[in-house]
């Protein structure tokens, strides 16, 4: 084994240090530059796309892209920079490229779930079906998009349950924000209600709340009856939509049934609840009347 001495210190430095340092910061410098370039880049094609797509919309698309496309660089860059420093070492870096080539047929079998998640995101990048940030139901599973990965989507629920999912598994991907939501509500009323004057109450309480200053922005049609949509075994259903901005259809539902529960209580409109009748042996009134008749 060779002394070490400073010498040889130096001497290794002035070999292999300085391309190895150089290496490290044309690496820095790409993952300097990437940072810089990406974002206009992306925001600049994101604006040229023929969807018409909100403000909120176009950022959440961006703010993906740019995941993505950062960590496929950072990937890129460390890969060719470790490739780089082991020629500069002298390790032959052919042969192990060839026998990375040979594992890799051999695993290829085992890996069909891998390139099945790869491609899967790859289209729903491409395609644009969800975003970081938006509300999705994916594979069966409802929450906020967290992580789009080309491997894998990373959903949030409402119990705060983190839900990592393979997107070879998504067969159905339904997105609860994309351009705009849908206030879709059913308001029940008793049978003895005038319907003409609960549906007139129903609109205006959904044009006030529209006009309201605290919720105007987030409300692009204000809530109205679309029409009797049932007539259930307790009372009758009113079918009530609208629409508004992405994600604020739960925000509007909750104020619309606050409201209406309050006018409804001012105007003597009756919300229905289950009724029992029941007999312990008795007859029941229409029997009465029969046997009194005859």
């Amino acid at each position: 084994m060779p002394e070490l001495t400073w010498a040889s210190v130096a001497d290794w430095f002035m070999n292999y240090g300085t391309r190895i340092l150089g290496i490290a910061v044309v690496g820095a410098l790409l993952w300097l530059a990437l940072n810089k370039f990406l974002p206009p880049v992306i925001r600049r094609s994101v604006a040229q796309t023929k969807y018409r797509e909100s403000k909120e919309g176009m950022e959440k698309r961006t703010n993906t892209l740019l995941f993505v496309f950062r960590g496929a660089g950072r990937v890129f860059i460390i890969v060719v920079g470790l490739m780089m420093i082991l020629a500069v070492l002298g390790v032959p870096v052919g042969p192990m490229l060839a026998g990375f080539g040979v594992v890799g047929i051999a695993i290829g079998f085992g890996a069909q779930f891998l390139i099945r998640d790869l491609i899967a995101g790859t289209f729903i990048i491409l395609e644009n079906q969800y975003r970081v940030g938006d509300v999705a139901r994916v594979a069966d599973v409802a929450g906020l998009v967290e992580e789009v990965h080309l491997r894998k989507t990373v959903l949030r629920d409402l119990d705060g349950i983190v839900h990592h999912i393979p997107n070879g598994e998504i067969r159905v991907a339904s997105n609860f924000t994309r351009h705009f939501a849908r206030v879709n509500l059913d308001v029940s009323v008793a049978y003895g209600t005038d319907l003409d004057h609960a549906i007139a109450v129903i609109n205006r309480v959904g044009q006030e709340l529209a006009a309201d200053e605290a919720w105007h922005q987030v409300i692009k049609t204000p809530p109205q009856v679309l029409r009797v949509n049932n007539l259930g075994s307790s009372g009758i259903d009113i079918k009530v939509i609208g629409d508004v901005k992405p994600m604020q259809q739960w925000a509007v539902m909750g104020q619309l049934r606050l409201r209406l529960k309050k006018t409804f209580d001012a105007e003597g409109i009756e919300i229905p609840w289950p009724h029992t009748k029941v007999y312990f042996g008795n007859a029941l009134p229409d029997d009465r009347k029969r046997d009194g008749a005859g």
